[in-house]
């Protein structure tokens, strides 16, 4: 087997030495090609050329959940089809890993390299179902060219949290569960349609949900995690099924405290719910509309902001190794 492996040497849980010891040990199995990543949007890059080639048989990305949405958008740039293109394995390495998390993969890099050797060898492996955004027609957002997620996309005041931990990365603050903690905080107090929600969810054959103050697109669960904790925003969502949706119609302090409460005592039997709640399960297209524009992340990515995003979930899209 020949492989790409995509290294972000900036990933928080690795130092050189642990990468070196990875690299090695995944060279003993496998005709391997380390790449260390060099900007932005490199991984992506990396990925589109594995797709092209005719020679690589798997990619392995190792770094964070950013890294992973690169090399899985690069991978994908020309369409799904997991017959043919690299399959992909993860080696995570940043400060959350959800991705590699919700595959029930180890999240210490040196125990998820032994286990996808264990799994190359025993020929483990699962075709999963990613997101897909891309601008409505019709729209200011039209032009805006797709985008894959893997595990969850946001437009509103989760993707405003994001932006503002990527702000204090960007100024050399380590991403932190704590950091991320103040961030909430600090977009609450600035937020200015918590009260009255300017998003509307609009789906084929439904009438539309307005005046949605937070909305949470999942394609796996849990949904996020709290240190070692996970958190299920939407329980039944699966990379085995379409997208589910979580909203909330205010973010006033009594209705956090509850919901806030619901979300850290979550499991995969429950969920929030109550009479500010919008769930929606397993849906095949649907598009989140703003009137004002509003942050929108992907995969823990800030990606600036939209007024309209279409989603659609996109079934057997990816060979992952696990």
């Amino acid at each position: 087997m020949r492989a790409l492996l995509v290294v972000n040497p900036a990933a928080t849980t690795t130092s050189a030495r642990t990468r070196d010891v990875l690299i090695h040990a995944l060279a003993s199995e496998m005709k391997l090609e380390a790449v260390t990543t060099e900007y932005r949007g490199h991984a992506r890059d990396l990925g589109r050329q594995a797709a092209e080639s005719d020679d690589i048989d798997l990619v392995v990305a190792l770094g964070g959940d950013g890294t992973v949405n690169e090399v899985v958008n690069g991978l994908l740039h020309a369409g799904p089809d997991p017959e043919h293109l690299p399959g992909l394995a993860v080696v995570p390495g940043g400060s959350t890993n959800v991705f590699a998390r919700a595959l029930d993969l180890p999240n210490h890099p040196v125990e998820a390299t032994g286990a996808l050797l264990d799994a190359l060898r025993e020929g483990r492996e699962r075709t999963v179902g990613l997101g897909l955004t891309s601008g409505t027609p019709g729209t200011d957002d039209e032009g805006v060219p797709p985008r894959w997620f893997t595990f969850n996309a946001g437009l509103g005041f989760d993707a405003g949290v994001v932006g503002r931990v990527e702000q204090h990365r960007e100024r050399g603050r380590k991403s932190t569960h704590a950091l991320y903690m103040r961030q909430v905080v600090r977009q609450l107090i600035g937020e200015p349609h918590r009260l009255h929600g300017v998003i509307t969810l609009e789906q084929p054959g439904e009438e539309p949900v307005r005046d949605l103050a937070l909305s949470i697109v999942s394609n796996a669960s849990p949904w996020t995690f709290l240190g070692n904790r996970p958190i299920y925003a939407s329980p039944k969502a699966s990379f085995d099924t379409g997208l589910d949706l979580f909203g909330l119609k205010r973010l006033s302090a009594s209705a956090l405290a509850r919901y806030g409460t619901q979300l850290l005592t979550s499991s995969p039997e429950r969920g929030p719910r109550g009479r500010h709640v919008t769930a929606r399960h397993d849906l095949t297209q649907f598009t989140l509309h703003s009137k004002v524009p509003l942050p929108l992340q992907m995969d823990g990515d800030h990606l600036g902001l939209r007024t309209s995003v279409t989603f659609t979930g996109v079934r057997r899209a990816l060979r992952v190794i696990m």
